[in-house]
């Protein structure tokens, strides 16, 4: 306790801290229940828990908070941080998870995550860089998202910082376009870099000559003939859960080349718990400070290179339960954040 009191990161070796992260929900946009309140989300809070110790080594500690008041949040957070290495957010709804992320990003010294933006983000950039190479697609790829919450904003970030320069996004009143009104600002944010073209209309107009779709949305927003509409060889990431925005036989037998979905009773599973665990081992064992869009990246793109000589139409990313792909992506996080430092 003295030798903490005169050097705080004393933390790191003489207690616990270095290997514990908090997985932290207020239960207001859980899984595809949506707002079902603090306890009831406490299940996916320990099930995130486990697959963090499963398949990372990573201590974790399901923590519920009774408030979805963003101020109220933030502070009963920030003032429990310091017992942990990593924070992971989870099933905050938007836009409120933006703001949350920012503010206590600001007030932590300590990585903070977000996993519904950061992970899926980092997921779907894996899928498509095995996806493109399968297809012989590059970064002019034409790709369109159907849902700008808290997934499908993040996913657009990431795909730009990576260098995909052609993306349009819809949301459930179409095509968001820089003359629409009653946008949030974190929707206005992302017309600075995409819908080039300033498209207008709908989801069915925006996938229209599309090499990509990626949805983070619902059930049966997209029909056989959106798929028809698409370039040759499209790639369709239909996510939606429990069900996906087109049922995987569909999109294939309208000519979609490659199609993935969030389960796992299909081909080509693309889901979160693929990347957070590798990463937050990664990014514990190099002590980061925080969480940039290189290190996600670089999270990425291990994935892939792990999968790469296994790429196929049916297998474009690794299986969740391959402990080498965790481990792998743990190890390039933790040589790219010390390289970096």
């Amino acid at each position: 306790c003295k030798a903490i009191q005169q050097d705080p990161e004393k933390m790191y070796e003489y207690t616990a801290k270095r290997n514990m992260a908090a997985v932290i929900s207020d239960g207001s946009a859980v899984l595809g229940l949506g707002n079902i309140g603090h306890k009831a989300s406490y299940p996916v809070m320990e099930g995130k828990a486990m697959l963090f110790k499963r398949f990372g080594g990573v201590d974790a500690v399901p923590i519920i908070v009774k408030t979805q008041d963003t101020e109220e949040f933030v502070n009963a957070v920030k003032n429990i941080a310091d017992s942990f290495a990593i924070i992971n957010l989870e099933d905050i709804s938007a836009p409120r998870c933006f703001e949350i992320e920012e503010m206590l990003r600001k007030e932590c010294e300590i990585p903070i995550f977000h996993d519904d933006q950061h992970g899926t983000a980092i997921v779907v950039l894996a899928a498509l860089i095995g996806a493109l190479k399968l297809t012989g697609k590059g970064k002019d790829a034409r790709i369109v998202i159907n849902g700008a919450g808290a997934g499908g904003i993040a996913v657009s970030k990431l795909l730009h910082k990576y260098g995909f320069s052609n993306m349009v996004l819809c949301d459930s009143k179409g095509i968001i376009h820089k003359e629409r009104s009653g946008l949030n600002k974190y929707k206005r944010e992302i017309l600075e870099f995409s819908n080039p073209q300033n498209m207008k209309g709908t989801i069915h107009d925006a996938i229209k000559g599309a090499d990509v779709f990626i949805g983070l949305s619902r059930a049966g927003v997209i029909s056989k003939d959106d798929i028809l509409s698409m370039n040759s060889d499209a790639i369709v990431l239909a996510m939606a859960n429990p069900n996906p925005e087109i049922m995987p036989d569909e999109a294939k037998a309208s000519g979609a080349r490659i199609v993935g979905t969030g389960r796992s009773d299909f081909p080509n599973q693309i889901n979160n718990a693929l990347a957070f665990p590798g990463l937050f081992r990664g990014l514990i064992d190099s002590r980061a400070r925080e969480i940039t869009d290189e290190i996600k990246i670089r999270a990425a793109e291990a994935i892939a290179e792990y999968h790469e000589n296994c790429l196929s139409e049916e297998s474009i990313l690794p299986k969740l339960f391959d402990e080498k792909a965790h481990m792998f992506v743990a190890e390039k996080v933790r040589e790219f954040v010390l390289s970096a430092n």
